[in-house]
């Protein structure tokens, strides 16, 4: 199967107050998406268990050209594509059920872990049993190549910011151990204020995870506005400059204070009315 397609209804615990589905549910349904098309191809979890390895999330692009409203019927579908250096690529996207329309998009940058050693490994065993997809690209005009990752977020100065420190709970923890790549774009909602979510028409959110998150941890969450208006031509953006974007944000998460910090994940969110 070289594209994965499954529908769903938009529930209740899928939308905000603006009667839509949130950026972090179209995460959570890109994962299920993920897993569910893996375990066809033959690379699912305990295929990849029992060759010692996992996949992680290392990267992650979403865009929300229209976001589907509550009972709205949707189709999510995903596929990968090949692989660049340590990075197996997936895309994603949701239309509504009777309609062609793209309503969300999706890229993400997967690596294939050694278990015991901690370990990237190349991913070329797993990506040999993979549909190559060759062009087809959710994200039109962004990663012309086809195989690149989303890009790598560039550090911020958060010197002038007091941080938010938030603590690794259970409900947070995934089945290998550590916090789900879906819970950090919880945590990054959560930090914003809820009426610019709540007014957004469009939104994009790029992350990128730098290291895991295990039970009981404490992260520093910092959140900056940075500038919303132009966009230029090393953006992230720069595939879709023209959706109006009237606010952004620059978003980090760190093990630890001070020049000792390390960075768990950085990210931006753009919003648009």
């Amino acid at each position: 199967m070289d594209i994965f397609s499954e529908e769903s209804t938009i529930r209740f615990t899928n939308i905000d107050q603006s009667d839509t589905l949130t950026i972090a549910s179209a995460c959570d349904l890109f994962q299920e998406a993920a897993m569910n098309h893996a375990e066809i191809l033959g690379v699912g979890r305990e295929a990849m268990q029992q060759s010692g390895t996992v996949w992680i999330l290392s990267r992650l692009s979403v865009y929300m050209a229209c976001r589907p409203r509550f009972r709205e019927k949707i189709c999510t579908r995903s596929w990968p594509r090949g692989a660049n250096k340590l990075f197996a690529i997936r895309d994603y996207d949701i239309h509504s059920e009777h309609s062609d329309d793209v309503l969300v998009r999706g890229r993400s940058a997967w690596l294939v872990v050694d278990i015991e050693k901690h370990r990237p490994l190349r991913p070329n065993s797993a990506v040999e049993k993979l549909p190559p997809n060759e062009g087809s690209n959710a994200l039109p005009g962004e990663n012309v190549a086809g195989n690149d990752p989303p890009p790598s977020l560039v550090a911020q100065d958060f010197s002038a910011v007091e941080p938010i420190v938030r603590q690794a709970c259970y409900s947070d923890i995934d089945y290998n151990g550590h916090v789900n790549n879906a819970r950090y774009i919880q945590w990054i909602q959560d930090l914003l204020d809820p009426e610019t979510l709540k007014n957004a028409k469009q939104l994009r959110l790029d992350i990128n995870y730098m290291a895991e998150v295990l039970p009981g941890e404490t992260i520093s969450l910092y959140l900056s506005a940075i500038e919303a208006g132009e966009i230029s031509e090393s953006s992230p953006m720069r595939w879709q400059t023209a959706w109006p974007c009237t606010a952004a944000f620059a978003i980090e998460g760190r093990r630890g204070l001070g020049a000792e910090a390390q960075p768990v994940f950085r990210a931006e969110l753009r919003a648009g009315k």
